[in-house]
């Protein structure tokens, strides 16, 4: 019996310590086009995640993995431009997911921006598809809608069952392995919109260079990395945030510092989501939360070039934030 074409992959990957080797950019490019395709068994699919999963993906596995994903998506033939793409797959579970009200000041001053995400499994967490709903903004259905919004509002929400079906059948994967799989790696990466500015929070530091690396070999014009509050694109203000960076084939790094002296703030005890469009409405104030908004808002301001040094583009984002317009939205209580 001949072996089924997907086989060579998965031989590739789990040859043993001495056998096995990592796939080239080309080799994962063509086994995940074939994994989108439909065309490899369900057993092929489990063993090939998982053996990735055990020793982590390498850029190049990433960077292909990235390339057959884009390649499977039907975009629109003119679609409007998006400046920055943000990812949220994480959820979030200490602290609300401030991150999103950054990326309406973002385009609030002009500044384009696609977020995609889509619900998890951990029912104690947040995932953005329900604070996006309850901010009383549109779910887009497709990439005409998004972009529709893009040029009417300079941000948009898509979630990720209506950016690839497969990809979303294959991240549910989860509950059946127990464990997070290469793709919820690749989704932070995917770029959709083919945006020149890449935004992407982790929560495993050593992911950053894979990342990093990934981007410039899928020559990503711009892309920021960083450890988030609970994975997502989302700087703590109480800690010191190390950002990996691209920019015009050129890999760099750069510490932001903590943006409070004293001790941690504590978990937020009712997570009551309510409280975003509370605080952007100014019906209270939070440090920690303002801290958080305006913290990511800057190191999306300095990776587009609006500001040249840390101190610069932090001080443009607390004048966005007193500026902003505060009924930028009609939210839901």
């Amino acid at each position: 019996m001949n072996s089924h074409p997907f086989a060579q992959y998965v031989r590739t990957l789990g040859r043993g310590k001495k056998g096995a080797r990592s796939l080239t950019m080309d080799e994962a490019c063509e086994a995940m086009g074939m994994i989108l395709a439909d065309q490899v068994e369900p057993a092929q699919l489990g063993a090939f995640l998982m053996l990735i999963r055990i020793r982590e993906e390498s850029p190049e596995e990433l960077a292909g993995f990235v390339k057959a994903a884009r390649n499977s998506l039907l975009l629109p033939p003119a679609l409007p431009r998006v400046e920055v793409d943000w990812s949220s797959y994480a959820g979030k579970r200490r602290q609300l997911p401030w991150f999103i009200l950054s990326a309406l000041l973002l385009a609030e001053n002009g500044i384009t921006v696609l977020m995609h995400s889509t619900h998890g499994f951990k029912d104690k967490r947040i995932y953005t598809p329900d604070v996006i709903q309850s901010l009383g903004l549109p779910v887009c259905d497709d990439f005409q809608q998004a972009g529709d919004e893009i040029q009417q509002h300079n941000f948009a929400f898509i979630s990720l069952e209506n950016i690839c079906p497969t990809l979303k059948n294959i991240l549910n994967l989860r509950h059946l392995f127990g464990l997070r799989s290469p793709i919820n790696t690749l989704l932070r990466m995917l770029n959709p919109m083919q945006a020149p500015f890449l935004m992407q929070g982790i929560f495993h530091p050593g992911y950053g260079s894979i990342h990093q690396h990934a981007a410039l070999l899928l020559k990503q014009p711009h892309m920021a990395v960083f450890k988030g509050e609970g994975g997502e694109t989302e700087r703590n203000p109480d800690m010191p945030c190390q950002v990996l960076s691209v920019h015009s084939e050129t890999a760099n790094e750069q510490t932001w510092p903590a943006m409070f002296n004293g001790p941690r703030h504590l978990k937020d005890q009712t997570m009551d989501i309510s409280r975003l469009a509370g605080l952007w409405q100014e019906e209270f104030e939070d440090e920690y939360a303002t801290a958080a908004v305006t913290g990511t808002a800057a190191i999306a301001l300095h990776l587009t070039g609006k500001a040249d040094t840390i101190d610069a583009a932090e001080q443009l984002a607390k004048d966005m934030w007193q500026t902003r317009n505060r009924h930028r939205f009609n939210a839901k209580k």
